[in-house]
């Protein structure tokens, strides 16, 4: 039997998907996350969930996870030093010498993550042409390396300039290092991005550095832990700008990883477009701490060539995914200016929204959406019944500092939450030049289905689609993941014949040195090979990427069709075109290979819950008023038959709530299709 095992973690809860792919069939299991230790609650959630027959039987583990991100955001990652090029001690705190809030004359930008005092300079420098203009003095090397030791450095970020060009330098200075006998990780910027702009690569490069280890001991512990339970096959990770990667390639590039947990579900929303042909959807994860959107665009994500944690860039390739605090466990509360708030504060995991009973005292938007019958009879995943008494308790206050009852108060969470959704909605759409009326939103998430009808109406969009196995729906995107590998060489020259030609030399080495990493993304024969060029007009700071005819990793197409391609997106997103000049900044190139047999989505059926399947008294948004909501298993739905709203319809790992003006139905490919009326 072969099968695969998805599990992605989130801030609330941890996600688990057992896929079987000799019968289609799918086990679904959602437990609350250990944020003190997720990988304990991640290996402790496959233990509890798979059996160990099934966990021996499984080809793949393949996991999503927020680790590497966490350590930024906490501060919790490598004591790192930071050599570069005499003079550029200071490139992580110039930045690029412009302000992020032009208008807040009381902004301050965060503290790099490496103090001045860890940042040495090394005389040694590299012209942009690649010819050595100074010699690397190997004396600076290894009185840093004893300074840094002395300051308990446990990585060593290495970032000269230019050495994207010409890495010689960077190599010797690694030879030196250990000589000095340091044992620390290394990082070195010509192997974390062959691109330009020094401070961007030397943040990456910081970066990297600074979550290795932390990401290293996770990964090593969930694998000896699989191993241990008699996991023979290959685990995996979910890459920031798709695809995923070995645990081993991780380790060594783990930079790749950060935006690891949110690119999952965007991976399914993707995988599922394709399968089923949805055409232009709109992403909407909502889980307990946030809420997570994306575009997707002819069954592939909006993809960018550079990320940014807390203001600092990443020079890696990106899905285009907007996140914001606002999820079910966003907690309400009153401002100074006695005005409703939700979030971005989270009762998370540990205690919960208040009506979990676990102590929680503040009110979330669950309690609010359990007051007003959302979440019909409140019984959740992982045995939690949810307790209406103290989401009144809990609502009470914020009802009598605002002068409404309850309901008005439960009301105003559920609109103000939904709101926030919808404005970051806008920016990947609106901002963007492309309207979400004409597309379909696609809810998931323990929270997303019961929020979807409002997010769809204060966005006047008409058709909703929640999707097989809805609550699980991240960790069931772990699955569709291809292995992916992708490398970046930067080489401005005119936009040519001449130069496609050159291009293709770079492609060449770009694909060998993707070959040389040793993972299984690049030795199976079904692998495909794809190419990109990043181009501009001459004399502009930003360049727009462009998939020319390629055929085997080389370009086939000639300089007039990647120029025509190149002004039909410029015109596009800019509304015209220049008469100016066009050049290649850079040349990329990507391995994938999907994996062993493919996810098919008419097999992921909802299980069936237990519970009442009568009716409950709920607040209809569309009427202001409650009526009787009938509630029924999604597992029980059949095919075809159009229904017309209200009705609250529950699944294992998550509630749909459909609201009066709306009709539903299950399509051929265990899809639930909700559609809003005209008002």
């Amino acid at each position: 039997m072969s099968s695969r095992i998805g599990v992605d973690i989130g801030g609330t809860f941890t996600d688990l998907i057992f896929f079987n792919e000799d019968d289609g069939s799918v086990l679904v299991d959602k437990v609350p996350t250990t944020p003190a230790a997720p990988e304990i609650g991640c290996v402790d959630a496959i233990n509890s969930a798979v059996a160990p027959d099934l966990l021996r039987s499984s080809s793949y583990f393949l996991h999503g996870t927020t680790v590497g991100l966490n350590a930024l955001l906490e501060r919790k990652g490598s004591v790192v030093g930071f050599l570069t090029t005499s003079g550029f001690r200071d490139v992580l705190e110039i930045r690029k010498g412009s302000r992020e809030e032009w208008y807040n004359v009381f902004w301050v930008p965060d503290a790099p993550l490496v103090p001045r005092r860890r940042r040495i300079e090394v005389r040694e420098r590299m012209l942009s042409s690649g010819e050595a203009l100074e010699p690397l003095i190997a004396e600076d090397v290894i009185d840093a390396v004893k300074a840094l030791r002395e300051q308990g450095v446990t990585a060593i970020a290495v970032s000269f300039l230019n050495a994207y060009m010409n890495p010689a330098h960077e190599i010797e200075a690694e030879k030196l290092i250990r000589e000095a006998g340091f044992d620390g990780a290394v990082s070195l910027s010509h192997r974390v991005s062959g691109e330009y702009r020094d401070y961007e690569r030397s943040s990456t490069t910081v970066i990297d550095a600074y979550v290795r280890g932390r990401l290293s001991n996770y990964m090593e512990h969930i694998e000896s832990r699989l191993r241990a339970g008699g996991f023979d096959g290959t685990c995996l990770i979910t890459r920031s700008g798709s695809g995923s990667m070995t645990f081993t390639e991780a380790a060594e590039r783990p930079f790749e990883t950060i935006m690891s947990g949110p690119v999952a579900g965007v991976e399914g929303a993707a995988e599922l477009a394709r399968t089923l042909g949805l055409g232009d959807i709109i992403s909407a994860d909502v889980g307990g701490t946030s809420f997570d959107t994306a575009l997707i665009r002819d069954g592939r994500p909006q993809l960018l060539y550079e990320g940014s944690v807390l203001g600092m860039p990443l020079q890696t390739p990106w899905v285009d995914v907007r996140s914001i605090g606002a999820g079910g466990g966003s907690i309400a509360y009153v401002d100074v200016g006695g005005l409703l708030q939700v979030g971005p504060q989270s009762a998370g995991a540990e205690p919960g929204p208040a009506c979990y009973g676990r102590g929680g005292a503040h009110a979330t938007v669950t309690d609010a959406a359990f007051y007003l019958g959302m979440l019909a009879s409140g019984n959740l995943a992982s045995g939690i019944r949810l307790d209406r008494g103290k989401s009144e308790a809990a609502l009470k206050p914020l009802a009598d500092r605002l002068g409404y009852d309850l309901t008005q108060t439960a009301e105003g969470i559920i609109t103000i939450a939904v709101a926030a959704m919808a404005n970051a909605i806008r920016e990947i759409t609106v901002e963007q030049g492309f309207d979400p009326r004409e597309m379909k939103l696609l809810p998931f998430g323990g929270a997303g289905p019961m929020l979807a009808t409002e997010l769809a109406r204060e966005l006047d969009m008409r058709e909703i689609i929640i999707p097989p196995c809805a609550g699980n729906f991240s960790a069931l995107g772990l699955l569709t993941s291809d292995l992916l590998q992708s490398a970046a060489l930067t080489r401005p020259m005119p936009l040519n014949d001449e130069s496609l030609s050159q291009a293709n030399d770079i492609l060449e080495g770009l694909f060998k040195d993707l070959k040389s990493r040793g993972s299984a993304g690049v030795n199976g024969t079904d692998t495909q090979l794809e190419v990109a060029l990043d181009l501009r007009y001459t004399g502009q700071e930003h360049s727009i990427n462009v998939q020319p005819d390629a055929d085997d990793g080389m370009i086939t197409a000639a300089a007039d069709d990647v120029q025509n391609r190149f002004e039909a997106t410029y015109r596009e997103a800019y509304g015209g075109i220049l008469d100016t000049l066009i050049e290649i900044v850079s040349v990329r190139a990507s391995v994938r290979r999907p994996l062993s047999g493919s996810m098919d989505f008419t097999g992921t059926e909802s299980i069936a819950t237990s519970g009442s399947t009568d009716s409950v008294r709920a607040y209809s948004f569309i009427h202001r008023e409650y009526s009787e909501f009938p509630v029924m298993e999604r597992s029980q739905l059949s095919g075809d038959k159009q229904r017309k709203g209200p009705a609250i319809i529950i699944e294992p790992t998550t509630t749909t709530y459909v609201d009066a003006d709306c009709r539903y139905t299950v399509d051929a490919g265990g899809c639930l299709r909700i559609n809003l009326e005209e008002t």
